[in-house]
């Protein structure tokens, strides 16, 4: 006999989980099916090896939310540490303040090229591209083409996987923040002093809180409470059948665990898997358009290798964006600068070397010693150490980190929303992979925190597909300052066609 419940969730991430706590404190019966034998947390897991803790992908708690940052606090009250905030980008040897800062990048460069940079500037602003349809396009504009090679094309490239060419510059014209080459040169040239306290407009967040173990601390305590209240965690269980009966107004949701399978009856299904793989679960089945739309989208994945190594303190930012394009890694953590406990040896230190791929290449498909050696190489070619330093290492594969942007996707996207919508009512995507959304964590969260609003109110109150980020939104604000969701976010699109207006994500 299957087993019973009112809502099943697919997925024990951020946006599961929350879900998964929020409706059992409302004592609504839940069951939350999870396909990791292991960890929760999805991407915003801790990952561990010998007593090392290991961020996947890097997560700063930070939320304009006042809802999110309290669900933090709510979660692990004791738990959570301030963190001081601090990114840098590394090219040609030197480091350079991330955000870029339009002085210090001049100086770094040396007067020879800040010279061609400058002349490249002034091309560009004297000759610029009447109609920049394209990131490289917008940002030649903005700035030359010699800072656009040096400070934007390396890094967006390797981790999209897409030439800048192709990427929108509706995207460029909201992501592109904090350096203006005009202010720098003036400012080198006749440096300027703010006239009183009320000229100086601090908008960067300078901390964050971080979980003492690494997010997954967060979602491990998340899951233990759910469970307390009554709600069911089930780990190992992949989702391959979600079948919805319009008469009786059930689903009917079928797991697989060891070749052994699972069914649960529910009411409302809250799925964060990937939006292709649930368009082939269910039933009835979609039609050939949907499908084709859902088969259509496509996933950026990445893999991170951790170098253990005797710490010399040759850094403490919480990342280093890698701009040099004779390496493969596009950022590297320390994860000690997240927090201390992560590593347990305090005479140690660990690095995540994070390398963006595609499920199946070369990369992805290169043994973990290979991956390693490569680590190790490139950790000396960037003087961050050196191979002979490196004690230890490991690595961790992360399918579906990112929903790609080609030119299609929002239009496949609504394709299979709008299917959705028209003949699963208690269907309610949420989360990045479960709406193909570049949503962050506490994104993520408000998808779920709506959605259990709309199904304690049995009805659609709340436009979940809304939810999203603002260009700047862990850069910029004060945390918990809006209640609610937040703005659209641009997100990088396929270019459009020389004759069409360029489109947002």
């Amino acid at each position: 006999m299957a087993n019973q419940t009112k809502v099943v969730i697919i997925g024990a991430g951020p946006a599961g989980l929350t879900a998964a706590y929020l409706l059992s404190k409302k004592k609504v019966p839940v069951t939350v099916l999870e396909a990791d034998p292991e960890y929760v947390g999805g991407i915003s897991r801790t990952a561990k090896y010998k007593g090392f803790h290991f961020d996947i992908g890097g997560h700063r708690f930070f939320s304009k939310s006042k809802e999110v940052e309290d669900f933090w606090t709510e979660i692990l009250p004791d738990d959570m540490l301030e963190r001081p905030r601090s990114s840098r980008i590394f090219y040609n040897g030197q480091f350079f303040a991330y955000p870029l800062k339009g002085t210090e990048a001049l100086m770094k460069l040396g007067p020879i090229e800040a010279a061609l940079c400058i002349a490249s500037y002034a091309r560009a602003r004297a000759f610029p591209n009447p109609s920049p349809r394209n990131f490289e396009e917008w940002v030649t504009n903005q700035f030359g083409e010699r800072l656009f090679r040096i400070f934007f094309k390396t890094y967006t490239e390797k981790v999209w996987g897409m030439p800048c060419t192709e990427i929108s510059a509706d995207w460029a014209a909201q992501r592109i923040k904090g350096l203006s080459l005009s202010t720098a040169i003036k400012n080198a040239l006749i440096p300027a002093k703010p006239k009183s306290k009320q000229d100086v407009i601090k908008t960067l967040i300078d901390a964050f809180r971080y979980p003492r173990k690494g997010p997954g601390m967060l979602w491990e305590e998340c899951a233990k409470k759910t469970i307390a209240l009554g709600g069911k965690i089930e780990m190992g269980e992949k989702v391959v059948h979600c079948a919805y009966d319009a008469k009786t107004k059930q689903w009917t949701v079928t797991s697989e665990k060891d070749g052994k399978r699972t069914t649960v009856l529910a009411e409302h299904v809250i799925s964060s898997a990937p939006l292709r793989e649930l368009a082939h679960s269910l039933e009835p089945k979609m039609s050939d358009t949907a499908m084709h739309a859902a088969d259509s989208l496509k996933y950026r994945d990445f893999l991170t290798v951790m170098l253990i190594l005797k710490d010399r303190d040759l850094f403490d930012d919480n990342w280093i964006y890698i701009h040099d394009p004779k390496v493969k890694v596009g950022r590297v953590q320390n994860f000690k600068s997240w927090s201390p406990e992560m590593v347990p040896d305090p005479t140690k230190c660990c690095y995540g070397l994070e390398y963006f791929c595609f499920e199946g290449d070369g990369l992805w498909t290169s043994s973990d010693a290979d991956l390693v050696e490569l680590a190790k190489k490139e950790l000396e070619q960037i003087g961050l150490g050196t191979a002979a330093e490196v004690l230890d290492g490991c690595v961790v594969r992360q399918k579906k980190a990112y929903p790609v942007y080609d030119d299609d996707y929002a239009k496949h996207v609504d394709v299979v929303r709008a299917e959705l919508d028209a003949r699963f009512p208690t269907l309610h995507p949420v989360g990045r992979n479960g709406m193909h959304k570049y949503n962050n964590q506490d994104h993520a969260m408000m998808t779920a925190m709506l959605t259990v609003e709309n199904i304690l109110a049995d009805k659609r109150a709340f436009d979940v597909w809304q939810v999203n980020q603002d260009a700047e939104y862990h850069e910029s604000g004060k945390a918990g300052a809006e209640s609610g969701a937040g703005g659209l976010r641009q997100v990088p699109t396929k270019a459009a066609a020389p004759r069409d207006a360029s489109t947002s994500g």
